[in-house]
């Protein structure tokens, strides 16, 4: 059986690096920040304050998929954080070999803009986050994961998050209910 990839998805700012490490922490798998994988004219772009093109996030997300690859055929499952905005950005980290489920991180722009704003040391602007919400595509009934609200504590979400994915903290011994959530998608 494959390995599985959890991608912490959301617009910047959501919480995705955060919660990420909340859940690494849990699972006690290995976790890849998606921003380190962008070739250096993206970041320059996006630091110049220019939304990416789907051409441009291509081949980030298949150097993303490829790592993820090289995981799953050594056997480990990973935690990826990746605002994979679009379905079709999606898909193309869902044709890696490890089964890939999604958590996506959801907000007000209001909320999450907050949040951007406060942030330092990030080449993401500010300005650009109308952009990403334009781009946002919510997950469809057919891709494997669950919405959150990033509203809700990072212990929370994470715990959520294991719930109804049916995943088990590292040393659990129990198998964990998939309890009903009213924010999945669909």
């Amino acid at each position: 059986m494959s390995a599985t990839c959890l991608v912490v998805m959301g617009v910047s700012g959501a919480g995705k690096s955060t919660v990420a490490a909340h859940l690494a922490d849990a699972l006690g798998w290995p976790m890849a920040e998606a921003d380190e994988f962008h070739p250096e004219a993206n970041i320059a772009k996006m630091s110049a304050g220019t939304p990416l093109t789907d051409a441009d996030r291509v081949p980030w997300l298949e150097a993303l998929r490829a790592w993820i690859d090289r995981r799953d055929a050594a056997g480990e499952s990973v935690i990826v954080t990746c605002s994979a905005l679009k379905r079709t950005y999606r898909d193309i980290l869902r044709r890696a070999g490890a089964q890939v489920r999604f958590v996506h991180l959801r907000g007000s722009t209001d909320t999450v803009g907050g949040r951007l704003s406060g942030r330092s040391g990030h080449f993401m602007p500010t300005a650009l986050l109308e952009s990403q919400f334009a781009d946002l595509e919510p997950l469809d009934p057919d891709e494997d994961g669950v919405a959150l609200d990033v509203t809700a504590t990072p212990e929370v979400i994470t715990t959520t998050a294991l719930d109804h994915l049916g995943l088990r903290p590292a040393g659990s011994t129990g198998a964990a209910d998939a309890a009903p959530d009213s924010n999945t998608p669909g």
